[in-house]
Formats: structure tokens, C-alpha cells, sequence
């Protein structure tokens, strides 16, 4: 089976410094993939890298496919039109505009096939928050309503995969796991989703295929069920994590 989003010895260099050294990493169609690391370890330099923003005029050298096409010599947006979708950490929505004119500003893929479409009726259905909250102005809702809304608008632009950074940044434990728990429904419909975290627990509960990435490498990876039953990479890696998030 092919990967929809596989990056192979992915090395990324800034003026001589390496931030990350030789990663690979596979998503494939309907699953969920969840890469975890502490604070440093290099996750949002594996994100830019893999959607293509160049902050720091990166030296990035390794493949980068998108459903067997090669797209790492592409600019962000053009990855974007592959059906590459990033909700990035942080700012991710329009703060003056409504639920509704957020998610009206995104125009679908000319391209539907081999997509995963949705309309903004199917976004309401995923989050009925949403819809309750449509005429509200992107300022005046919760940080799980943003980042349902950034989320939300992803959807709208027909992905392929959905690389995720950080969602849970800033949520309350019951918000991100009802967050999580939609998200999963997503990937059980056959959404592919790359789940970029540092709140370990969070992801080990939905992810299929978990990777540890420390210092810039990967140091561990396998299926969640198995990485979580493994005591040396329990004690060596997931508890120390785990300690940092409940810290």
C-alpha cells in the first residue's frame, strides 16, 4: 500500500546547525499518525518542512511524497493544492470575522477526485458547536471553538491529509479530548491526518502509529498499542513526556 503523505531521510539544516537529521515517516489512508516529542525536539521544523515554509531559509535536502508524487521541490502553496492541508499552532482563523464568513473565505479544490470533500453543512455535523456559534465572531470563541473552526476550515479545502500541530495547545483536558475524539471520526471515515503533539497522552489515545521524535531524530516508532506496552520505551521516553504534560 502506497503512503498518502511519506517523507524519506528528511534532513533540515539552518546556517550549519542540523535541526533535524535523516526523518521518515509514513501516513497512510484512514489512519491516524501521531508524532510526539518534548518542547526543541523539532516537531514544528518537521511540519514547516513538510508544508513547505521556509522560515530561516532551511537547507532541506530528502524526499517528500503526497499519494506516490514527489512535492518537496513544490512551494507551500502548491502543496496546498495537492491536498496537503496544514492547521497550524496558533493563529489559524480570522478573529474579526464570523463562524460563517471563516469558513465562506475558502474556496474548494477545482480537483475532487482522490480528495477527501466536505461542505460547511458536514462541518457543522462534525462540530455542532459550531453551528450554534455560526453568526459569532471569530474573537469571541473558545480556544477548542477556534481551533474546531480552524479545523473546520482544513476540511472545506479538500485534503488529501491533514497535518495537525499542536491542537491541544491551550485547551483544557475535556476540550482536547473531545477535540481528538471528532478528529478520530474523520479518520475512521478514511481521512488521513498527521497528529503533531506534545501532550502524549492526548495522542496515544486516538493515534494508530505513534513516533518519538528527540533532538531532532526519530528515536522510536511502531503502533501506539505496542509502543505503549514496550516498558523500555515507557520509562526511557512516554513517562518522561507524559510527567512533563501533567507538569
Amino acid at each position: 500500500m502506497t503512503a498518502v503523505l511519506q517523507c524519506e531521510n528528511l534532513t533540515v539544516r539552518y546556517e550549519g546547525n542540523v535541526a533535524l537529521t535523516g526523518i521518515s515517516i509514513s501516513v497512510f489512508s484512514g489512519k491516524m499518525v501521531g508524532l510526539v516529542g518534548a518542547n526543541g525536539a523539532g516537531k514544528s521544523t518537521l511540519v514547516n518542512a513538510l508544508a513547505g515554509w521556509s522560515r530561516g531559509r532551511p537547507i532541506v535536502t530528502g524526499k517528500v511524497s503526497l499519494k506516490g508524487q514527489r512535492i518537496e521541490a513544490l512551494t507551500a502553496h502548491k502543496r496546498v493544492q495537492r491536498g496537503l492541508t496544514l492547521v497550524p499552532e496558533g493563529k489559524n482563523i480570522f478573529a474579526e470575522l464570523t463562524v460563517d464568513e471563516n469558513l465562506a473565505l475558502v474556496r474548494p479544490p477545482s480537483d475532487a477526485a482522490g480528495r477527501h470533500n466536505f461542505r460547511v453543512s458536514d462541518v457543522f455535523d462534525f462540530f455542532p458547536r459550531l453551528g450554534e456559534r455560526r453568526n459569532h465572531k471569530g474573537a469571541a470563541l473558545s480556544g477548542g471553538e477556534r481551533q474546531m473552526l480552524a479545523v473546520g476550515r482544513a476540511l472545506l479545502a479538500g485534503p488529501r491529509v491533514l497535518i495537525l500541530d499542536e491542537p491541544s495547545a491551550g485547551l483544557a483536558p475535556r476540550l482536547i479530548s473531545d477535540l481528538l475524539s471528532r478528529i478520530r471520526l474523520l479518520v475512521d471515515g478514511g481521512l488521513p491526518v498527521l497528529l503533531v503533539e506534545q501532550n502524549v497522552k492526548a495522542a496515544l489515545k486516538v493515534v494508530d502509529h505513534l513516533y518519538l521524535l528527540e533532538r531532532g531524530r526519530i528515536v522510536a516508532d511502531g503502533p501506539a498499542d505496542v509502543m505503549c506496552a514496550d516498558q523500555r520505551i515507557v520509562e526511557a521516553y512516554l513517562g518522561t513526556l507524559a510527567a512533563g504534560n501533567s507538569a
